[in-house]
């Protein structure tokens, strides 16, 4: 797995060992976690389950060739990728290097190792501005940002793969990921935070106040709508999405939201509910890049992946958002304060 010790990657690897997997973390640690990957070594290794780290770039294709062949991997969850929509438009290059670049030196290791199962993180960014909500997978893709781009480009990419190589894979296009391990292991710790949840947990525990990107959108309450996705949910679709492949099911791609949006200052409110405490905001100017409203349809998750989202109510998302950042205000062990 590319990029495990991230976010996203490490609610992963927990899904994948529950489910009986060994994991192999290809990751360069610039934005995960090594403690991230011990802890759950820690955790499943008395079950029998290995779950090791390698710390690399993708873009070494000589290096990460050896890793899967070395260790017998079977399928590539690639993770690794940079996510931040504002950042992308002011460092395209750097977008392209790493999530472009990057995700084809991932697929060319693969093809020369005889690794045949590919599943990728991708981003609902790829749609740009919805013609109509809640979006399908059918609707078109027209990214407004470098970000959105970056993945859209692998997407295309992998049917040409699979024709010349035999590749198999399956493309989960996630909405907004949110929340934490419900168990307490694993949490959202980015440096600098850029996702709403956390910075509105942070600001209401006596952080820096938010702001709010636009309050004149075409919303009911002017602020942009998003669909929240408990991200041990998202961890689950992954292993199913493993399933599939490996029961020869076809090659497709999958939304990943609850179907319901919510607005910055709804967020706001519950966020406010939940902790107790206000959350100091101001209000700024629109940010470049960002469509007033985003969600799913996961109807073709559900019916083709048997997806269904344990955790679809805001409150609980932001629960385990909550009782992460006050176990753990620093992050993970090798966040300095």
């Amino acid at each position: 797995m590319t990029g495990g010790a991230g976010y996203v990657g490490s609610h992963t690897v927990k899904s994948l060992a529950a489910d009986g997997y060994d994991v192999v973390v290809y990751d360069d640690l610039s934005q995960g976690h090594r403690a991230a990957v011990e802890r759950l070594a820690r955790r499943f290794g008395p079950a029998g389950r290995r779950i090791e780290l390698v710390e690399g770039d993708i873009r070494d294709q000589e290096r990460l060739g050896t890793v899967l062949i070395d260790a017998g991997v079977e399928a590539v969850l690639h993770f690794a990728a940079w996510l931040s929509v504002g950042d992308s438009i002011r460092d395209p290059v750097g977008y392209y290097r790493n999530n472009v670049v990057g995700a084809l030196s991932v697929l060319e290791a693969m093809a020369g190792a005889a690794v045949r199962r590919f599943v990728f993180s991708s981003t609902c960014a790829v749609y740009g501005e919805p013609e109509r909500t809640p979006i399908t997978e059918s609707h078109p893709t027209r990214p407004i940002n470098a970000y959105g781009q970056t993945k859209l480009a692998i997407e295309q990419a992998l049917p040409h793969h699979e024709r010349a190589y035999g590749l198999g894979w399956v493309v989960l296009r996630y909405f907004n990921a949110a929340g934490a391990d419900v168990d307490g292991d694993l949490g959202e710790a980015h440096d600098p935070e850029i996702h709403l949840i956390p910075r509105a947990i942070d600001a209401a525990g006596g952080g820096r106040a938010l702001e709010i990107h636009g309050a004149d959108y075409p919303t009911p309450d002017g602020t942009c709508q998003r669909d929240y996705v408990h991200v041990d949910d998202l961890a689950r679709a992954h292993v199913l999405g493993l399933r599939c492949l490996e029961a020869g099911r076809e090659s497709g791609v999958f939304n990943l939201g609850t179907g319901r949006p919510f607005s910055v200052r709804e967020v706001i409110d519950v966020v406010g509910r939940v902790t107790g405490r206000p959350v100091p905001h101001d209000t700024g100017p629109r940010r470049p890049g960002d469509p007033a409203v985003l969600f799913a349809s996961n109807d073709r998750a559900r019916q083709d992946l048997g997806w269904t989202p344990a955790h679809p109510a805001l409150e609980d998302i932001v629960r385990t958002a909550a009782a992460w950042r006050a176990r753990h205000p620093s992050g993970y062990p090798d966040v300095a304060p």
